[in-house]
């Protein structure tokens, strides 16, 4: 089988999750407006810890996103549970596509958002992303990077019929 037809259910995940992070970013511009990171939010939130810098790029935790992050993060096993199959290949792909998933949501709240566009997607203007590289958050390509290598490798290494 060729390699484009090995990959070509991978493309289409892909555009799924794109999807998905689309809607998720309209829900997230509708609850947070024009203030990012929940900050007008009611909620609790920590803003210094060690473990931040580590994990969360030294944004604060919140309570809205230990809810949210948690809540998609059990949407994205479910058809592992509803299949009632579990492997590592198979939480690979759910892991590489939950990563791959709010980098695109997270992106797509900006360029959607009516506050800011790509115009004003600087750091000078989101003050909750910290670190930066090639006009972009950190986390992009450290975590869009690895969700999207994840994915391929699963989908090369999956055997199908």
């Amino acid at each position: 089988m060729s390699l484009f037809r090995r990959l070509l259910p991978t493309g289409g995940l892909i555009a799924y999750i794109a999807l998905l992070g689309f809607f998720f970013a309209q829900v997230e511009i509708q609850i947070e407006g024009a203030a990012g990171w929940a900050a007008n939010l009611p909620t609790w939130r920590i803003e210094q810890h060690w473990l931040l810098d580590i994990f969360w790029g030294g944004r604060p935790m919140t309570g809205y996103h230990a809810w949210v992050f948690s809540f998609m993060a059990l949407v994205f096993h479910l058809p592992a549970v509803l299949g009632n199959r579990w492997g590592g290949l198979l939480e690979l792909r759910i892991l590489g596509s939950l990563a791959l998933f709010w980098i695109i949501e997270d992106y797509l709240w900006f360029v959607c958002n009516p506050a800011y566009g790509v115009a004003r997607f600087f750091p000078e203007f989101v003050p909750w992303h910290k670190h930066w590289l090639l006009g972009m958050p950190t986390d992009y390509l450290t975590m869009g990077g690895l969700g999207l290598l994840a994915i391929l490798y699963s989908g090369l290494k999956e055997k199908r019929p």
